[in-house]
């Protein structure tokens, strides 16, 4: 077993590293890997099973970190979308699998299987994509996050049930039950006995790590030991320690365990390929993945659009969940072992899941570039009246439009204040849009790479356009913008590149912040202020502490270096 998973982690490593440096995604470097080394490809690995146990380690790992990172509170606006959307996007798809599995000669009972792998998506695959993106707290992203949570509940009522297909109604029920009873029992371990036993391990943080361990194991075994799946246990007990106040700490320390195991997870998916009956499994497999690439993206659409959210925040949440989910591989592996479906059915659905979260990992990727080039087509699913409260704008007229409020964007807005200047906001962040809406700031949400919202702002009598966003191509479309309509306004753009500061200079920017060096700059410009004179210097500390507790209060956090992720 070690062989084999060295085997696994050399190649991918060096797969993965040609994917980055080509600038494509490594989740299908990841399956091409497990293509390459797995029985279908040259045979370097031969204990499958092993492997196997391994990704759904590996999958149990990222559920429970999910489970973590989940503020139920964070979802409360997107409650209905969430909810009764994704309750009925997943009935459609599933209603739609069970007829295209008749029209394709499959039993009522494979019907169902194969209604359950497409009315699912990839919990794993888009919240990695998007974590990665740093797009989590999107609009779109927290609309898809809730859509997932649905769809996780809903596969896991699923999973409990399939063992009592073609039984009595009153198994199907016992079988519910005891799946509800899992979450009762982490809501009442997480209401009465987690905080003061975290509260005792969190003086220690390899006691901290430990006992979060624990919980997930111990909420693994007792899930498995009621006939579920290790991954619902593990989901559960992320969600009863999602609301302790050691999450993040927990989350730090799990997630090098998460990525590593999420690695093997996807070279297995490409290792499972086994196909015998390649000819007898291609029309079903153009047909499912159109359903599921081009079909279940519409249908997420038009759910969108009847929910009244624009063209734009429908279209990204809709092409994130164009592929099948993790949980349609374990279904289809306990449909197997139950003897429930055959094996041509599982090497389908292992095709599925290699093509679908392949293309969904370039979708994601340039999502932006994708929906420009269909912006017009969109335009149906643009809601008539769209949802207005993401915006404050009681004014036309503004001398000066921040992009980005966070961090860097919140000391240059307190500037402008004590300067008189009108200023304008735009940011993605939804729950800070309604704090400045709440504060009576003129605000607006939106992702500046958007042409829409850019048309919507009003550059003819602006003096200054500042954008935090260290994105080039979104600053190069601001720039042009600007520069078309009102050549005497000045612009300030961020870039975290030298070349790509110099870059958005020619292109007619007055001048580029680059976050890491302005640091050394004001290090810098303090030195000469205070040195020799010890009075400035503590009174220079104390202004650093007082405005330090006020961005902790705000939610602000330093980030850590990643040149790849958008900073507002």
């Amino acid at each position: 077993m070690f062989f084999d998973i060295g085997i696994i982690v050399i190649i991918a490593s060096v797969v993965g590293f040609f994917a980055r440096l080509l600038k494509q995604p490594v989740i299908p470097a990841y399956i091409l890997t497990g293509l390459l080394i797995g029985p279908f490809g040259i045979g370097l690995v031969t204990d499958i099973e092993t492997i196997k146990t391994l990704s759904e380690i590996g999958i149990a790992f990222l559920l429970f970190v999910v489970g973590l990172e989940l503020d139920f509170r964070k979802l409360r606006n997107i409650g209905m979308i969430a909810s009764v959307g994704g309750t009925i996007k997943t009935a459609i798809l599933f209603v739609l699998g069970l007829i295209i599995a008749g029209f394709l000669g499959f039993t009522q009972r494979e019907g169902i299987y194969i209604g359950l792998i497409i009315a699912f998506s990839s919990t794993m695959v888009v919240i990695k994509i998007l974590s990665d993106k740093r797009e989590l707290d999107t609009l779109h992203g927290r609309i898809i996050i809730g859509i997932l949570l649905m769809e996780d509940i809903l596969a896991i009522l699923a999973l409990s049930s399939l063992s009592t297909l073609g039984t009595t109604p009153i198994l199907l029920i016992f079988a519910i039950l005891k799946g509800l009873s899992i979450f009762v029992f982490a809501i009442l371990a997480s209401r009465y006995f987690f905080p003061s036993v975290f509260k005792i391990a969190a003086k220690s943080q390899e006691m901290l790590f430990l006992m979060a361990i624990t919980v997930c194991f111990f909420f693994a075994l007792l899930s498995s030991y009621l006939g579920f799946s290790i991954i619902i246990g593990a989901f559960v007990a992320g969600v009863a320690l999602g609301n302790l106040p050691y999450n993040l700490e927990i989350v730090g320390r799990i997630k090098p365990l998460r990525d590593f195991f999420a690695t093997i997870f996807f070279v297995s998916l490409g290792m499972e390929l086994a196909v015998n009956n390649m000819n007898g499994l291609v029309a079903p497999l153009l047909i499912m993945t159109g359903i599921i690439v081009i079909l279940k993206p519409i249908i997420v659409m038009s759910l969108g659009r009847l929910f009244r959210y624009t063209k734009r925040t429908s279209f990204l949440t809709a092409i994130s969940l164009a592929q099948i989910s993790e949980f349609s591989l374990i279904i289809v592996a306990q449909g197997l072992a139950l003897g429930h479906i055959s094996q041509d059915i599982f090497s389908l659905t292992v095709l599925l899941a290699i093509i679908t979260i392949s293309i969904t990992s370039y979708f994601i990727k340039f999502d932006n570039q994708i929906y420009k080039f269909l912006s017009k087509p969109l335009g149906i699913f643009e809601p008539k009246k769209s949802k207005k409260e993401l915006e404050y704008l009681p004014q036309t007229e503004y001398d000066v439009i921040l992009v980005g409020y966070d961090r860097i964007g919140y000391s240059i807005s307190k500037t402008l204040k004590k300067i008189g200047k009108q200023m304008m906001v735009v940011d993605f962040n939804p729950d800070l849009i309604r704090k400045l809406i709440k504060e009576k700031i003129p605000c607006l949400y939106g992702d500046i790479g958007d042409i829409d919202i850019i048309e919507r702002l009003d550059f003819r009598k602006v003096d200054i356009v500042i954008s935090t966003v260290p994105n080039e191509e979104e600053n190069i479309l601001l720039i042009k913008k600007l520069k078309e309509v009102n050549h005497k306004a000045s612009i300030f753009v961020t870039a975290y590149h030298v070349d790509e500061a110099l870059n958005l200079y020619d292109i007619g920017a007055d001048y580029v912040i680059l976050p890491h060096f302005l640091g050394g700059d004001h290090v810098s410009l303090m030195l000469e202020d205070v040195t020799g004179d010890i009075n400035k210097l503590v009174t220079t500390k104390v202004k650093h502490i007082e405005e330090l507790k006020e961005r902790k209060e705000l939610g602000h956090e330093h980030p850590k270096q990643n040149h790849q992720h958008k900073e507002r």
